[in-house]
């Protein structure tokens, strides 16, 4: 995963291990009714923000099982981003709303 993260970014490892962190926080977050509205508005801006990792991992072809191999490159957009609305609008209706 840390190899989805523009180059420019230091310390890839240590993010993707923050990411993994945070989703069990705001998986916890939703399961406790009296934190499942913030947890939801905090769950929608992660994954607004993690959004253009994965374009850049679609544009650069990042293959997430061989990294020695080219992966679907903008095929892969084609149903990430789609997904990710999904999710965002997901959270929205079962947490915010």
């Amino acid at each position: 995963m840390a190899a989805m993260v523009p180059l420019f970014i230091p310390k890839k490892v240590e993010i993707v291990i923050l990411t993994g962190v945070l989703e069990i926080l705001f998986a916890t977050g939703l399961a406790i009714e009296s934190t499942r509205y913030f947890t939801g508005i905090a769950l929608i801006i992660f994954y607004i923000a993690i959004l253009p990792a994965n374009i850049y991992a679609a544009k650069h072809r990042i293959n997430y099982e061989d990294l020695h191999k080219p992966g679907p490159g903008p095929k892969y957009l084609w149903f990430r981003i789609p997904f990710q609305l999904f999710l965002i609008a997901w959270v929205w209706y079962f947490s915010v709303r």
